[in-house]
């Protein structure tokens, strides 16, 4: 049974990160189509010497800001949809990488990631007055049996 959204801020903030995620990976796939035989042919290898069409299109791209732009907007769908309020933290890193993009590259969905970011953390803080301090389920835990183990005080 899926638990309820601890904050609708932090689902759609967290959905709006991943779809920015997927969008800069399929858009910038898109355009680096024709450099794919050269990363799967290794020809990338020594690019470090060379500033290659190629090189370029991997490190903007594959090996760009999509991929962790997706897990991070996962992350924080997951951490909603199973009652965990995100750390503020996480918030204050995706709105720092967001404000270096906007302000360094055009065109970039840069402001959105900062106008998501902002969403996230005010979802936090106002899960944070709501919410109380989450304690941890023990019985859940993988290996854990419920009971105190041999020499165990059985305190939790």
């Amino acid at each position: 049974m899926e638990q309820p959204s601890v904050n609708r801020m932090i689902k759609w903030a967290g959905r709006i990160i991943a779809l920015i995620g997927v969008g800069h990976l399929t858009l910038g796939m898109l355009a680096s189509w024709s450099y794919v035989d050269d990363w799967l042919t290794l020809d990338l290898w020594g690019h470090w010497w060379e500033d290659t069409g190629a090189a370029n299109a991997f490190w903007a791209n594959p090996a760009g800001f999509g991929w962790p732009l997706f897990v991070v907007g996962l992350l924080i769908v997951w951490m909603d949809r199973n009652g965990i309020v995100p750390p503020p933290f996480l918030a204050w890193m995706v709105l720092g990488w967001g404000i270096l993009c906007a302000v360094i590259v055009e065109p970039t969905p840069g402001p959105i990631v900062v106008i998501a970011a902002v969403v996230l953390l005010r979802g936090i803080h106002s899960a944070g007055t709501h919410v109380g301090p989450v304690a941890r389920n023990t019985s859940t835990m993988i290996g854990s049996t419920g009971r105190s183990g041999a020499g165990g005080s059985g305190a939790a």
